[in-house]
């Protein structure tokens, strides 16, 4: 028989939604706010007296047909009304209505704990699929792939936004850093600069959660690329050396591609045969990568984009002496990389356009555009990407410089003009 406080006061108004007058209180409940049934005339107040059978306060109950729509309220609200009337020294059977309450509660949490829960072999499958991308990431044009490793992407995401066990959780912020980045590289290859840095800080941050060191230095070192191909060498440098000390003593594939962004951005900086200086910084570098390289696994030496193979290693130290001028040493080691690639068109491409530079820097410029026309030649249209078109143009245009408007240059330069890249910096090599 004792009058409610203001607090309990609000929870029985909230409960029976009524406002305190119906229960028999005066005064406004504490909240503020009105807990009259919706279609209520208001001023017409029904009186419900506190001797009132829980049977005709269940009129003012909104009833709900689907109990899953409102969270769980009305079961919540089914019990509170069997407690209450409990409390008051009402003896209540465990009828349906109860019992019903109870089994949604209980399959409201089976729900919850099912649905919050990535399983193992989802993630398998979804580990599987990124290292599929990585094999197929040389013979899938760009454009197509980015497409399907941006929807992959997206299943992570959804995935990441609900709380999981925390290995299952590492091992999805693994996933979203590979994915992230491999969408980094494919920008690159298209010519988006942006885009690229922003799929990389992604990345970043992603593998900064998981604590695993080789993956952080891999993405630092495939961030590098970035600055390194729109002509700022000093910020891949020291990007370089940042994935460098990342990587630390861990066998990985950063160990050895860090030295190599490393020794390309110094031999752009040694202006093809410029301070001896450089040039040695540069070659030191690529003996570090080569020892590096010797320490990783089989698997980490057969992956294109997670790992790191021989024939990308003798592709980009032919192209960092290419640009320190070392002709001979590099025709011989771009001539080995070229062997070891097989129907990878992206990479063959571009040591084709070293091989043509070592040709004009050694004075032969009809060799060096025959040599840059049918790297065109060999690309379909879908891989005629941004990258492709501008070591094409930035060829041709050392070409007239070096040697004038030699036969068919001229054809050649209006026929790159019809391709048409997207107004971006100009772009260097890609992995």
């Amino acid at each position: 028989m004792k009058r409610p406080g203001p607090e309990y006061l609000h929870y029985l108004c909230s409960v029976y939604r009524v406002e305190p007058a119906a229960l028999g209180y005066d005064g406004p409940c504490i909240c503020g706010h009105g807990h009259r049934m919706p279609g209520v005339v208001r001023g017409g107040l029904q009186e419900v007296k506190p001797e009132s059978s829980p049977e005709s306060r269940e009129l003012w109950v909104k009833p709900l047909s689907d109990s899953t729509a409102d969270g769980g309220e009305e079961d919540e609200n089914v019990l509170r009304r069997t407690l209450l009337a409990m409390i008051a020294g009402t003896a209540v059977p465990l009828n349906d209505s109860v019992l019903g309450a109870a089994d949604n509660i209980r399959r409201r949490m089976d729900e919850t704990l099912v649905s919050t829960t990535v399983s193992p072999a989802m993630l398998d499958h979804w580990e599987e699929a990124a290292a599929s991308f990585g094999r197929q990431y040389m013979n899938t044009p760009p454009l197509r792939q980015l497409c399907d490793v941006l929807l992959e992407f997206s299943t992570v995401r959804q995935a990441m936004e609900r709380h999981q066990p925390i290995d299952l959780q590492e091992r999805l912020c693994a996933l979203a850093a590979r994915l992230s980045g491999l969408a980094g590289i494919i920008m690159i290859d298209l010519g988006d600069q942006r885009l690229a840095r922003s799929f990389f800080r992604t990345s970043r941050t992603a593998a900064d959660e998981t604590g695993d060191r080789a993956l952080r230095a891999w993405v630092t070192a495939r961030e590098a690329l970035v600055p390194l191909f729109y002509g700022d060498p000093r910020e891949a440098l020291n990007l370089a050396k940042k994935s460098r000390d990342l990587a630390g003593q861990t066998p990985c594939a950063a160990k050895a591609m860090a030295p190599v962004v490393e020794a390309r951005a110094l031999s752009m900086l040694a202006n093809a045969g410029g301070k001896k200086d450089v040039v040695d910084q540069a070659k030191r570098a690529l003996a570090r990568a080569r020892a590096a390289f010797a320490q990783m696994n089989p698997a980490q030496q057969e992956d294109t984009v997670f790992g790191y193979t021989e024939r990308q290693l003798y592709f980009h130290q032919g192209d960092a002496l290419t640009r320190l001028g070392q002709t001979v040493e590099a025709d011989l080691i771009l001539e080995q990389a070229l062997e070891k690639y097989e129907g990878d068109l992206l990479d063959q491409t571009l040591i084709r356009f070293d091989q043509a530079q070592c040709r004009l820097l050694e004075g032969d410029g009809r060799e060096a555009l025959r040599l840059g026309e049918e790297a065109v030649n060999r690309v379909g249209d879908g891989f005629r990407t941004d990258i492709i078109v501008r070591r094409a143009a930035d060829l041709a245009k050392a070409i007239q410089v070096k040697c004038g408007d030699i036969d068919g240059l001229r054809d050649f330069i209006e026929r790159l003009a019809t391709m048409s890249p997207p107004p971006q910096a100009p772009a260097e090599a890609d992995v």
